[in-house]
């Protein structure tokens, strides 16, 4: 993936994910649901990123848009998180969300958390 703006990027894998999951909540037919993206205060590295379904923007939010998939961070979460993909694995190494986040400095053995 080559960055072409400061933003949010998904992987075709991950988009796929993100679909079935929101069509296993039943979410896959509201269009005010979108995948809110954060990180937090914690972790073996310092910082932990956050995911979760939401529908409300708040007035920091920053909103992007990639492969058809509305992503929504706070302005804090987009400082670490800016030009990062998320991306999904279902190979024998890990199973699940992860971010290729260019701005970590170092990230911890399980891919939770990071220092920037």
């Amino acid at each position: 993936m080559v960055a072409t703006d400061n933003a949010i990027y998904i992987s075709d894998k991950a988009k796929t994910k993100v679909l079935n999951l929101m069509k296993d909540a039943g979410l896959e037919n509201d269009q005010s649901y979108f995948l809110r993206v954060g990180v937090v205060g914690g972790g073996c590295s310092g910082l932990s990123y956050k995911m979760d379904f939401d529908n409300e923007v708040k007035p920091m939010d920053q909103v992007f848009e990639d492969k058809g998939i509305k992503i929504v961070t706070d302005l804090k979460s987009f400082l670490y998180l800016v030009n990062t993909e998320l991306e999904f694995s279902d190979g024998l190494n890990g199973k699940g969300f992860f971010f290729n986040n260019p701005n970590a400095s170092r990230s911890c053995g399980c891919g939770e958390s990071f220092a920037v």
